[in-house]
């Protein structure tokens, strides 16, 4: 049961309906980006374009985010929608008449699209409320990019009373064909942790090594360990990627440093291989530095945690789609992405899954142009409109669908 019950015309046509409404309004967010928890004028611009409708709302003490509830005529079931609204700290390099006017931020992961989407599918549903089993929740969610903005909206107790049955997410993709929505059941994106290593030896006068203890050469070492750690120690079938992005020693050419830096990130599919990656780190790391007469010590700031789709929400989303746009609309995903995402925290708690919406630019190539996080990426908003009408739908079929 689920996407037998969706009425396929209402929704396409209101998605439609809305478009220009909700181009208007991602621009007008594009155009003010915000960065962390607190997006104030975001949240203004959503509570703004929500008014009038009958919608509860909460706001909790931690963020800016928005929990809006929208009560459907009989006491059902209650599915959650999510959009983020946070933005990225980059300086946007395009065209666009409406491109980003705050220096230093860019909306470069589609999320001012995420919000108008929502705030489409909350018109939509509530001028449709009575087709409703039971509530919806649209969750607006700020501090995604890094900051774990679900947390703090699932700590401050946002989505309790009601909590959610199922929840969904939509993310909007450049690299997948415009209109086009991509899932998979399971593991949808890695966990991604930072690594931070200090390698401390002793410094001296760059001709005399032998008179100091050169930490270089023993970071240089830790670095080589590790991906032959990555290589040899981990599953290839339950991978992990280790990143080192970040190296700093030195004032100058002719002193040895006493310290080292190593930054990077470890990306993992499971929680097994995330915890026997952070022991390996570390045994190399005190090891590798104790071989040379050194130290080196090791922080791993835990991030998001895996992205994983349930089965059955991510059968409803397929069928719902296929019954919205055709089976053409539909590509199950055979592999992962090693990005992350804090839906992950929701999808802890709550049965569901994230699915990918196509937004290749008119005239581009979704495998060659700018992906996500590019300052040079742009969307095709016309994609929006479907994105509108699978909320909606998913949220009548989650509504009634068994799981």
């Amino acid at each position: 049961m689920g996407a037998e019950v969706i009425d396929r015309d209402v929704w396409t046509a209101a998605g439609e309906a809305l478009l220009p409404d909700m181009i208007t309004l991602r621009r007008a967010i594009h155009a003010e980006p915000e960065i962390g928890l607190d997006c104030p004028a975001t949240t203004a611009k959503i509570k703004e374009a929500l008014k009038g409708l009958p919608l509860e709302l909460r706001e909790g003490p931690s963020t800016s985010g928005l929990m809006a509830i929208l009560k459907g005529p009989s006491n059902g079931r209650t599915v959650l929608l999510r959009g983020d609204m946070d933005a990225l700290p980059l300086n946007e390099d395009t065209n666009l008449d409406f491109r980003s006017k705050i220096s230093g931020a860019m909306h470069a992961c589609g999320h001012d699209t995420h919000v108008a989407m929502l705030v489409g599918a909350a018109k939509a549903l509530c001028a449709e409320r009575e087709r409703l089993a039971g509530s919806v929740m649209f969750m607006f969610q700020p501090g995604e990019e890094g900051y774990k903005g679900a947390q703090f909206m699932i700590d401050d107790g946002l989505l309790d009373n009601p909590s959610p049955d199922a929840a969904f997410a939509l993310h909007v993709n450049p690299n997948v064909p415009s209109g086009i929505f991509a899932a998979k059941e399971g593991p949808l994106l890695a966990s991604a942790d930072t690594i931070i290593i200090k390698v401390r030896g002793a410094g001296g006068h760059a001709a005399m090594p032998y008179a100091a203890n050169d930490p270089i050469p023993t970071a240089c070492e830790i670095v080589l360990a590790l991906q032959s750690f990555v290589t040899r120690k981990i599953n290839v079938f339950n991978p992990a990627i280790l990143t080192i992005a970040h190296i700093e020693a030195g004032t100058t050419n002719n002193v040895i440093p006493e310290d080292v830096l190593i930054e990077g990130t470890l990306r993992t599919l499971s929680e097994a291989t995330r915890e026997a990656a952070h022991a390996g780190i570390a045994r190399i790391v005190e090891h590798v530095a104790a071989a040379h007469g050194a130290t080196g010590t090791l922080e791993i700031r835990d991030g998001y945690p895996v992205t994983v789709n349930h089965g059955w929400v991510v059968d409803v989303a397929e069928r719902t789609t296929k019954a919205l746009f055709g089976d053409a609309s539909w590509m199950t995903m055979t592999s992962p992405v090693m990005g992350a995402e804090d839906f992950s925290y929701v999808l802890q708690k709550y049965p569901g899954a994230m699915a990918f919406l196509g937004a290749t630019p008119e005239g581009g190539d979704y495998r060659t142009c700018c992906a996500l996080h590019s300052n040079r990426v742009v969307l095709d908003e016309s994609a929006m409109s479907r994105g509108i009408a699978l909320h909606c739908a998913m949220a009548q079929a989650l509504l009634v669908a068994e799981g």
